[in-house]
């Protein structure tokens, strides 16, 4: 803990102050006079100031109004023997925490200094947690070295610093919310609030009371004001995610708080404005939802200034394993585990997977890997069963990842053919070569060829 400042020009009184501090547990620097004061703040750091109005040379009041001047927050605690209640108010009007009368019983001064604190306690692991969320969305989090991420992390860079709206549009577990905090942390506004709200999870009914607020008795249940996150994001950053599960009607106060960043608590009359960068994302094709009439064209346009598409997993080629491997470091250390890689089995299954649920379902697959694995190294067998959320991902094209030649998009196509069939008939080899129309042989050369593992008939 930082210590108290404590100013007064009567050597008894100072040394009175700092025994009470001590006696507390609170560490204490002494000065003479004001002016010494404002030398010790311009070198040092303190949670609060203890000053007497009267000092030789400059005032305590001289003082606040210099302190208050270059260190707006920080606490600060006149004392004086001729108090009155007009210079209390003019004290607390100059920013001053409290006004104490001498004589004063320590608990009084001490019940202030607690106060002061326990605020500054608050205030430094609000920092921390700022500090963590920060790091978590550094630039370099990003992780993927194919042509498509190298080009996504220079665009953030060059969009963290302007003040354009941005909209990401992806699939689920692309990574979207690490490009939008990335946004924010590189941004000049990475000091103020970050705010993040999923339209998807929050009924219609209530997500327009939580992005502005409402009046007290704006609607039954509503017992006291309630300020918007659109509030708490000013000056910072608000990630609207899921947009496209938002209604026409909100979609419609939406555009208007875009316009100039304006907007009405619900039962309110008063106008009021923010000034808040807001990034939003959809995994929905925003075409098709704007065709649908499920979103506004206009609001689309107002939004999509700047738009980042992150590419999903199966078309990221060898950063499939750059991101296995890494969250195996993590989880390692998560989990007090110790496994040193992925076997050229199970690295093979993690390279034919299609990854329909993207990065995340990658995660997911690796710290379950980590949990069941009792060697050094991640085999098959700990990987998931695949199957389902194969199929899951058919429901899209899979093939519009086949790139190269024509003989090396037929290669990729027979081997996703196979590998399909195999998880379909749980790896037995026999049958899939009967549905294939292929001889045994036949099938496992190509599978060799493609290299995919040879998996026991019964597993």
């Amino acid at each position: 803990m930082v210590p108290v400042l404590i100013v007064d020009d009567e050597r008894n009184m100072l040394l009175s102050l700092q025994t009470i501090m001590r006696n507390e547990g609170y560490e204490s620097r002494m000065v003479a006079s004001a002016e010494e004061a404002l030398e010790a703040l311009k070198k040092e750091s303190f949670f609060m100031i203890i000053s007497d109005a009267r000092l030789g040379g400059m005032s305590g009041y001289e003082l606040l109004e210099k302190t208050k001047e270059q260190n707006p927050d920080l606490p600060f605690v006149l004392i004086t023997a001729y108090a009155t209640p007009k210079l209390a108010v003019d004290a607390i009007k100059a920013g001053a925490t409290d006004y104490l009368a001498k004589p004063f019983a320590p608990e009084e001064l001490l019940h202030v200094v607690s106060r002061c604190a326990e605020r500054h306690k608050l205030l430094e692991k609000n920092q921390s947690l700022r500090e963590k969320a920060r790091e978590a969305y550094r630039l370099d989090h990003i992780i993927g070295e194919s042509p498509p991420m190298v080009d996504l992390r220079k665009l953030i860079s060059k969009v963290a610093r302007s003040q354009a709206t941005v909209l990401i549009l992806g699939e689920s577990g692309t990574g979207k919310e690490l490009i939008a905090g990335a946004l924010h942390n590189h941004s000049e506004r990475s000091s103020e609030n970050y705010v993040c709200i999923n339209c998807a999870a929050i009924p219609d009914a209530l997500l327009e009371s939580e992005l502005f607020g409402h009046q007290k008795g704006a609607f039954t249940g509503a017992i006291k004001q309630k300020l918007g996150r659109v509030e708490e994001a000013d000056g910072g950053t608000i990630f609207l995610d899921e947009i496209g599960d938002m209604s026409r009607s909100l979609q419609a106060k939406l555009l208007r708080f875009l316009e100039d960043g304006t907007f009405t608590r619900i039962g309110g009359n008063q106008e009021l404005r923010v000034d808040v960068r807001v990034v939003a994302a959809t995994n929905q094709d925003i075409i098709e939802t704007i065709k649908n009439g499920q979103f506004r064209e206009d609001l689309f346009h107002r939004l999509n200034v700047v738009q980042f598409r992150p590419p999903p997993l199966r078309e990221r080629g060898e950063d499939v394993m750059l991101l296995a491997n890494h969250f195996l470091k993590g989880f390692n250390v998560v989990m007090n585990k110790s496994i040193q890689s992925i076997s050229e089995e199970a690295t093979t299954m993690l390279n034919h997977h299609l990854w329909p649920g993207n990065i995340r379902e990658l995660r997911n697959a690796i710290e379950r890997a980590v949990i069941l694995e009792s060697s050094n190294e991640v085999q098959p067998f700990s990987l998931p069963d695949f199957r389902l959320s194969t199929e899951l991902g058919k429901v899209r094209d899979l093939h519009s990842s086949f790139i190269g030649s024509l003989d090396e998009q037929i290669v990729q196509f027979e081997s996703e053919v196979i590998q399909n069939m195999l998880e379909k008939n749980s790896y037995n080899q026999g049958k899939t070569a009967e549905d294939l129309k292929i001889s045994r042989h036949a099938l496992r050369y190509r599978m060799q060829r493609s290299n995919i593992p040879l998996r026991p008939e019964n597993q």
